[in-house]
C-alpha cells in the first residue's frame, strides 16, 4: 500500500473526530490517552483527528498497513522533526529527534556509530557492572518503587556513555537536575511553549533548572575541547568532538542539543520497560522461574523477550508523529500539508487482530521469528528507527540477568498498578513496586 499525494486529494473529506474545543480535547489527551484514544477509535475508527495545543492538527493511525504507509513514505513529505515539535523547546532546534532530511542525516551519521557494533559490545561490562552494583544496593525483603531505581540506574549508565565518566560536582548537579526535568506532569508542558508562563510557579522553576542544565552542559563542552586525549576516548561527546573538520563539526549549540537528547532520551524507554517487566515477572511465577533459569543460563534471548513483551504490553511513547509537507490520501480521507499524522504505537500492540489476548504478559511471543511485521515498533520505524534501540535491549537484558540471578521478585499485593501519563511517556503510576528475595 502507498500513501497517495496526487491533486484528487482535494476532493475527499477529512478524516473524523470530536468536536470539543481544542483546550479540552489537549487535557484529555494529554492525561487519559491510554483511555481515550481506544474510545475514540472504536467511535471513529482506523483514522481519528484531533486538534491540540500548540497549534496541532494531528490524526491518528491505528491501521498497520496506513502506518507501514508513513513509515516507508518520502521524507520530504513525512517530517518527523517538525511532528515532535513539542520537544523543542527541551532538546533544542538541532537535536537529531528535531531535525529533517539532510540536516537530520548528518546528524544521526555523526551519532550512529556510538550505538552500533563495537560500540555496542564495549559497553556491556560497563552495564554489568554498574548493574551488578545497583542490585548489591538493594534492601531484601523491603518493598521499593523499581521504577525510581531503574531510572536512576539507566541514568548513570547514559551518563558514561555520552560523558565516559559519571563522577564530579559538574556531573553531580546535572544528575540531580536532569531527574528534575524528567519528572514532570502534563500540566508543565504548556509551559514549554508559552513565555509568559515561564514566569510563574512550576513553569518558572522548570525553566531555571533547564537554564543550569544549559550551563553545566557548554562547561563540559568547552573543558573536553581543551582536552589533549580525545582520539583515546570513546563516549559520544569525545566522538564528535573528534569528527574530522571536512566532515562539518558541531557547534556548541548543535552540541549541546545532542547531548541533552541523549541523556534524556537515553534512558526513559529502558527504565520503563525494566520496571513493568519486573511488575509483571512478580506477578507470573511461572514465567518468572523461565526468566531465572535464562539468566542462569546466560539466555539472553529469552530475557530480551521479556523487555519486548514488557515494551508491547506498556508501551513508553503512545505514538510517534510525523508533520505533512504536502496534502496526502491515506484511507479515503485527505490529509492537508501541515497536519501531524500520529501512528499510535499503543493501539496497534494492543490490538487482539495483531497479539492474540493483548492484555496477558507472554515474552514467548518474541520467540521464534516474533510478532508479525509493523505490529511492534516501541522505537518508531522506517528511517526514524530510533538509533538507540540496540543499545536500549541490550541494556534491558543485562540488568535483567544482574538482578535475576541474585534475586527472586515479589509483588505488591497490597496495592495494584496503572498507567499514568508524565509529559510525553507512560509510566507506572505507583512506580511498580516490588520486593526482591535472596535465591
Amino acid at each position: 500500500m502507498s500513501v497517495e499525494t496526487r491533486s484528487r486529494t482535494s476532493t475527499l473529506p477529512l478524516p473524523p473526530g470530536p468536536r470539543l474545543p481544542a483546550g479540552v480535547q489537549t487535557v484529555l489527551f494529554g492525561n487519559f490517552r491510554h483511555v481515550l484514544m481506544p474510545l475514540l477509535r472504536r467511535r471513529y475508527g482506523d483514522l481519528v483527528r484531533l486538534n491540540l495545543y500548540p497549534e496541532r492538527h494531528v490524526v491518528q493511525l491505528a491501521d498497520v498497513e496506513h502506518i507501514k504507509a508513513v513509515f516507508s513514505g518520502p521524507a520530504d513529505v513525512f517530517h518527523a522533526g517538525e511532528g515532535n515539535v513539542i520537544l523543542k523547546p527541551l532538546m533544542g532546534p538541532h537535536s537529531v529527534l528535531l531535525t529533517d532530511e539532510d540536516v537530520h542525516l548528518r546528524a544521526r551519521k555523526l551519532l550512529m556509530p556510538a550505538f552500533h557494533g563495537a560500540a555496542l559490545r564495549g559497553y556491556r561490562e560497563m552495564i554489568t557492572e554498574l548493574a551488578e552494583a545497583e542490585v548489591a544496593s538493594w534492601t531484601p525483603g523491603r518493598m521499593f518503587r523499581s521504577h525510581d531505581r531503574m531510572q536512576a540506574l539507566t541514568l548513570e549508565i547514559i551518563l558514561r556513555v555520552v560523558f565516559g565518566v559519571a563522577e564530579g560536582p559538574r556531573l553531580d548537579e546535572l544528575r540531580a537536575l536532569l531527574t528534575r526535568i524528567v519528572d514532570i506532569g502534563v500540566l508543565e508542558l504548556f509551559g514549554w511553549h508559552n513565555a509568559k508562563l515561564r514566569r510563574f510557579g512550576p513553569w518558572r522553576r522548570y525553566s531555571l533548572a533547564q537554564d543550569r542544565v544549559d550551563e553545566l552542559l557548554y562547561a563540559e563542552i568547552a573543558d573536553r575541547r581543551k582536552a589533549d586525549d580525545l582520539d583515546g576516548r570513546g563516549d559520544v561527546l569525545s566522538r564528535l568532538l573528534t569528527v574530522p573538520a571536512e566532515e562539518d563539526r558541531l557547534s556548541d549549540a548543535e552540541l549541546r542539543d545532542q547531548l541533552i537528547t541523549l541523556l534524556l532520551a537515553g534512558h526513559e524507554t529502558t527504565a520503563t520497560a525494566l520496571a513493568w517487566s519486573f511488575h509483571e515477572l512478580a506477578r507470573d511465577p511461572a514465567r518468572q522461574r523461565r526468566a531465572i533459569e535464562a539468566a542462569d543460563a546466560g539466555d539472553e534471548k529469552y530475557l530480551e523477550a521479556v523487555a519486548k513483551e514488557a515494551m508491547r504490553q506498556h508501551p513508553v511513547i503512545s505514538e510517534v508523529a510525523r508533520r505533512l509537507t504536502r496534502d496526502i490520501e491515506i484511507g479515503g480521507y485527505r490529509i492537508p500539508a501541515g497536519y501531524t499524522v500520529m501512528p499510535s504505537i499503543a493501539l496497534v500492540q494492543g490490538d487482539p487482530a495483531h497479539h492474540e489476548d493483548p492484555a496477558a504478559f507472554r515474552p514467548e511471543r518474541f520467540l521464534d521469528g516474533g510478532p508479525a511485521s509493523g505490529t511492534w515498533f516501541p522505537f518508531g520505524g522506517g528511517v526514524r528507527r530510533c538509533l538507540g534501540a540496540g543499545f536500549s535491549l541490550l541494556e534491558a537484558t543485562i540488568v535483567l540477568r544482574a538482578v535475576l540471578t541474585r534475586f527472586a521478585v515479589e509483588p505488591d499485593r497490597a496495592r495494584g498498578e496503572h498507567s499514568k501519563p508524565r509529559h510525553i511517556t507512560m509510566v507506572p503510576g505507583r512506580g511498580a513496586r516490588i520486593a526482591v528475595i535472596p535465591r
